[in-house]
């Protein structure tokens, strides 16, 4: 018989229990769409977040991945570039431009990478503005995981979020998305990263292993 599989995502799957780990709150600060050339988007919940805007002047944007420049693109954006997966890996990107283009970066309250930081320090300019928080929702809190499974996690704040209430188990198959929310993972347990960070790609890893 397989392993239960498990979700922790703002994402859902059919072949998981999928537990929405985030409770997600837009904001709405004033931005001169204007000013900017590009943006960096590195979260399907940015595009959500642009929704609030009627006067929204979608400019090429730098994606994070394939899955955040997919929502960009469905809400009519174009795509600059994607990077792979990782905001760490998006410096390379931005330092193909000229120090004179003027970004936008439409983010998260808290964020992994502090990549905007080190492209500012050589001379780059970028704009930051909140556009999104979020919580550890009620569903993350109250589920009840066995032992013996496999458990997805998507982002750092899953694994935190998880952990707040649980702990994880020796038996249980731990399966990451990437490098950013594997460092989230307590040292001493074993986990397994995804070829790309998509769900898609989770599901591909652990679809090729022999259950025994």
């Amino acid at each position: 018989m397989s392993k239960p599989i498990y979700l922790f995502s703002i994402s859902s799957h059919p072949d998981a229990t999928s537990v929405n780990s985030l409770d997600i709150t837009f904001l709405k600060p004033t931005i001169d769409f204007s000013k900017y050339d590009y943006f960096i988007v590195t979260s399907k919940q940015t595009s959500e977040a642009l929704k609030q805007y009627a006067d929204v002047e979608l400019k090429p944007a730098l994606c994070v991945s394939v899955a955040s420049a997919a929502s960009y693109e469905n809400m009519g954006g174009k795509i600059l570039e994607i990077g792979g997966g990782y905001g760490d890996n998006l410096v390379e990107k931005i330092k193909q431009y000229p120090k004179s283009t003027k970004w936008l970066y439409l983010r998260a309250k808290v964020v992994a990478s502090d990549f905007v930081s080190m492209c500012k320090k050589d001379g780059y300019d970028i704009d930051e503005l909140i556009v999104y928080e979020s919580g550890c929702s009620q569903d993350i809190h109250d589920v009840m995981v066995e032992d013996d499974s496999i458990l997805i996690f998507t982002s750092p704040s899953s694994v935190k979020c998880f952990l707040k209430n649980h702990s994880l188990s020796s038996l249980s198959q731990v399966v990451v998305i990437g490098k950013t929310t594997a460092k989230a993972l307590p040292e001493n347990i074993k986990y397994q990263i995804s070829e790309q960070t998509t769900i898609k790609s989770c599901f591909d890893l652990i679809n090729s292993q022999v259950t025994h």
